[in-house]
């Protein structure tokens, strides 16, 4: 299904929430660039601290983690900049014992 937005030339193919999240492309170990590019809009803050600190995880660390970190991860990118901040500065705990986890992978990036 193709629809287009007439003026703007803007395309949908409706294929957004169907598309598997796959981070690597299957023949490579490459990641895949759109999910890639989406996980680096979704972790745009309005905190400086978050972009920097998330940003370097994305580039060093997200290809590698398995679908239970990248599922815990976008939990986390739901939360509000201040709660997150304070999880990933060690002022707050984390409820769940993956969030503890990709926590300390995120502080060592």
């Amino acid at each position: 299904m193709k629809k287009q937005d007439a003026g703007y030339g803007i395309q949908d193919t409706g294929t957004c929430d169907k598309e598997p999240h796959q981070v690597l492309h299957p023949e490579s170990r490459i990641p895949n660039p759109v999910l890639m590019q989406r996980v680096r809009w979704r972790s745009r803050r309005g905190l400086l601290e978050l972009d920097i600190v998330l940003g370097r995880f994305i580039e060093s660390y997200y290809a590698q983690l398995d679908e239970i970190e990248r599922q815990t991860f976008e939990e986390m990118l739901d939360m509000p900049d201040n709660p997150l901040w304070d999880m990933i500065a060690g002022r707050q705990e984390a409820t769940q014992a993956e969030q503890q986890n990709l926590l300390e992978k995120i502080r060592t990036a």
